[in-house]
This record gives C-alpha cells, structure tokens and sequence, in this order.
C-alpha cells in the first residue's frame, strides 16, 4: 500500500496477519505509534514504513520479529533511544533508521547482527562513541552514521570489515582515519564535518570549508598559512593542486578548439589525455563566471551535488579547481558524448537500436529516482533534455549538467528563477517558479518520447496526455523511422514506456508519477 494518500494511525489489527511476509505502508501520511501487535507477524520477512509522520519510539516487540530480513523505519518522526532488542534480529541483512530523531548512544547489539549489509542510522541525534561491536559486522558493505552527534576516536577495529562505502560526516569525530578501502576511497562530502579526523584527505577537507565558507578574509588567511597566494586555486577530490591544473592546460593545450566537444549553459567541455588511456572531460567556466568563486552560483550548485551523489547512470565527478584564469569542473569521459548529438546523426540513431534505446530510457528513469528519492534533501536536476544525457562505450546512459540542479529543502518554499532547456520545461513553471521534483518527471517524459520518436516532439507535446491506447495514435506515427519496426515483444514494452511517459506530461503536476514509480514500472 505504498505510495498512496494514507492517513490516521497504523490499524493494531495488521498485527493478526500472521502469514504476512511483506508490509510495505511507506510514502503515505501516516501518523501514531509503531504497533506493538507487530510481534505476532511471526512470518513477517520485511517491514517498510519509511516516508511517514510515525512517531514514539520503535517498540521492544519488534525484536521478537526473529525472521525479518530487512526493516526500513526512515524519515519518519521517531525518536527515543534505539532499542536494543533490535539486536535479537539475527535474520537482517538491511536497517534502515535514518532521518529521525534517535537520540542517546548506538547500542553496541546491533554487532550481533551478523548478516547484515546494510546499516543507515544518518540525520538523527546519536551521541557517544561508535560501538567497537560494529566492527564484528564482517558482511556489511554499505554504513551511514553521517549527520549525527558521535563523538570520540574511530575504532581500529574498522580495518578488519569489509566495507564498501561509509559516511561520517558532520559528526564530532577525531583522531586517525582506519586505512581500508572504504576509508580511502571516501569523497570529501562523506569525511567532512568533523572534529578533527587526521589522515591523507585532511588538507582538502580544510580546502573545501575554505570553499564553501566563501569569506574572502578567512580564505586569505588560509591561502597564507598554505603558502598559496590570490592567483593560485583550490581543488579537492583526487587532484593535487597545481600539479594537476598544469596537466590540465597542458593536455588541452590552453583549451584550444581542437580539444572542444561541446557546451552547457555555463561553461564548455574539452576532452583531455592526462596520460595514455586516462582521459577526462573538462569543463571549463565561462569568463563570465570567473573572479570571486561565491558568484558562480551554477558552479558551486554543480560542486555541492555532485560531491553528494553516487549512481551508476549519473556522470562521475571527480574535482574541481578555481583559478584567477580558468575555473573548470573534471568528469569522467564517455565516449559516445550527447544523446542529442546521435539523435541528430543519421548513422548514430541507426546503431542507437530499439533495446539500446529502452535501456537509455530506464538508466535515466534510475538516475531520477535516486535523486529525488535516495538523497536527503531531494535533489531536483531542472535541466533533464538530451543534451544533458551522455552516452559511454556501451551505450549506457549518464545524466550529467548539474549547474541548474536544486537541493529541496523540507524547510523552505523552494521557489527560483527558471531554468532549463525550451521544450522541456514542465508548463506550470510559465506561472509559478516553484520547483517540485514533478518538474523534473514532465521533463523525463519530453525526453523519453524523444528517444522513441528519434527527435523532439515538438507541438505536439500539447496533446499528448492520458493512455496511448485511448489516444488513437497509429504506433507507426510514433517510431523513429530510421529504424526497423520493433518486434512485438518490443512493441509492447515502447507502448508501456509510451503510456508512461504520457502520464509524466500530464499538465497538473499532482498527477504525474513519480520517479520512484516510473523506475519501478520499466524494471517490470
């Protein structure tokens, strides 16, 4: 029953399902306790009530769940200590606590869990020490502990696990950064905050404070402490300083023509060989952006996203430098640039098949749900057009151009300045400037039609709304004719993706799907 208008408390009476092994109740308006009648849901293998207004605290019955597999009680209004009968769960692979208000300590139980992969205790009011029995969570891959109150050293004992991928940030952490992958591999946004962690990415998380403060004063300060002066840049992620922006110059040769592959609403892209087989695309900002770097709103947007988000369907970003000459933002490269340009291209559409393309279609669909619907806050990308779709060798789909991209805020009215691609800009933006994450679906179902059609729809947009079936459209009409038709397997899944995108277009916000729906629907 997710996703749906839900209100008043959870019924006690669910509690009387004892066959249930699925209970999904999320993204609805639900208010009350958790139910202590839960305890009798003996078959219950995945509990989902994430997206709520559920408040109290996570009874000590739900420990007597012994099968549940995963448990999802995130951005909800729970509060009180995390209980440790959560530890009894000895089936778990996956909890989910994040974007609460749990206080007190994280109870060092939940290292009993054994089988667990993934642990997110994010946005909440957590204090104390991280319990060394975490370490014991030999299969976890993937740990979030980030926006919380801990405090102390970070257990040693981190080196033995396994992880994949951690946050810590914003914290009141110190002491030695553990030497393992996860650790090394981590980007600043996931180490920043803290009080005074030690290792090789300190110097660029004072660097990207210096950044964002935008204070010129403190950042002299900083730049004379460091030996740098006004004309020299900052950078983070994996570039090295001056260094790195030499061979940058170098391998563009000063951003000659020849090197150039294309342009955004900000800045233009070159492709650069830092050395045999490492190429990078680089973006270089506009004249009229360079100078004090707290002007260059896009490309402080850009820096802020990017650094935040990680998605196989969204272009990896890999840092960044601002120098009195030249400000520029490093990706990496793909090798089939912009679906725009092989839309464009006779013999490029032609290889551009009716799977390539479906897959296209479903790689931005994921790239969308992440962002509106797995980052805190929502990120709304309001530039979602063909231009801003790379391609790699295989074809894969990449959105990229976050210069527009807006972080919504639960506690702001979100209202901007337009921004976007004529053509696919949702039409309530021609009379508010609220920007919603259905400004980016009206847009993902211009593009989506694009693709299928071979080329921008154009005036036609205007009467595309409701099913495909009751339109009365020949499906000849609405196929790139550059290609074969499409065999009935096919067919069905162009006209499932048609119906779709047809619902994203429709001209009341509200009824538009969802990202996370639309994502959903084209996986089955």
């Amino acid at each position: 029953m997710a996703e749906n208008n839900l209100t008043g408390s959870i019924p006690v009476e669910l509690g009387n399902l004892t066959r249930l092994d699925v209970l999904d109740l999320s993204s609805n308006n639900l208010v009350g306790k958790i139910p202590k009648e839960f305890r009798n849901l003996n078959s219950l293998e995945h509990l989902i009530l994430n997206g709520n207004q559920i408040s109290g605290g996570i009874p000590l019955e739900i420990g007597l769940i012994t099968g549940i597999k995963s448990l999802d009680l995130s951005t909800n209004r729970l509060s009180k200590s995390i209980p440790r009968s959560l530890g009894n769960l000895l089936q778990m692979h996956s909890l989910n606590l994040s974007n609460n208000h749990f206080t007190q300590e994280i109870p060092p139980q939940l290292g009993k869990l054994i089988r667990l992969t993934e642990l997110d205790l994010s946005h909440n009011f957590l204090s104390g020490k991280i319990p060394s029995e975490i370490c014991d969570l030999e299969d976890l891959q993937n740990l979030n502990f980030s926006h919380n109150k801990l405090s102390g050293f970070i257990p040693r004992e981190f080196e033995k696990m396994h992880l994949v991928n951690i946050d810590i940030s914003d914290n009141q952490l110190q002491g030695p950064i553990p030497n393992t992958t996860a650790f090394r591999d981590a980007t600043i946004e996931e180490l920043r905050g803290n009080k005074d962690l030690c290792g090789a990415l300190v110097l660029s998380l004072v660097v990207i404070c210096i950044l964002f403060s935008s204070r010129k004063t403190k950042r002299d300060s900083q730049d004379k402490e460091s030996g740098m002066n006004n004309e020299e840049f900052l950078s983070i992620s994996t570039f090295k300083g001056r260094k790195m922006y030499e061979k940058i110059i170098a391998a563009t040769k000063d951003f000659d023509a020849n090197h150039f592959i294309g342009k955004g609403g900000y800045g233009s892209v070159y492709k650069a060989e830092l050395s045999p087989g490492n190429i990078v695309a680089v973006k270089k900002i506009h004249s009229t952006y360079t100078g004090d770097i707290a002007n260059q709103k896009d490309f402080l947007s850009e820096i802020r996203v990017l650094t935040e988000i990680k998605h196989r369907n969204i272009v990896k970003f890999f840092g960044f430098c601002s120098h009195s000459r030249h400000s520029f933002l490093v990706y990496e490269y793909l090798e089939r640039g912009s679906l725009a340009a092989i839309l464009s291209n006779e013999a490029g559409a032609v290889v551009l098949d009716w799977g390539k393309r479906v897959n296209v279609i479903k790689g931005v669909a994921h790239a969308m749900s992440y962002m509106h619907h797995d980052c805190f806050p929502p990120i709304v990308h309001r530039d979602i057009s063909s231009k801003n779709v790379l391609l790699d060798m295989e074809y894969v789909a990449h959105v990229s151009d976050f210069g527009t991209a807006k972080l919504l805020k639960p506690d702001s009215s979100n209202w901007t300045q337009l921004a976007g691609t004529y053509g696919y800009v949702a039409p309530e933006l021609a009379y508010t400037m609220k920007v919603t994450e259905k400004c980016d679906v009206y847009s993902f179902g211009v593009l989506a039609l694009e693709v299928i059609l071979g080329k921008h729809p154009g005036d036609a947009l205007a009467s595309f709304s409701g099913s495909f079936a009751n339109m009365n459209i020949e499906l000849d009409d609405m196929l790139d004719p550059r290609l074969p038709f499409p065999s009935l397997e096919v067919q069905n899944n162009l006209i499932s993706i048609m119906d779709l995108a047809f619902l994203c277009l429709d001209a009341s916000p509200q009824s538009r799907p969802t990202m996370q729906i639309v994502s959903h629907l084209l996986c089955n």
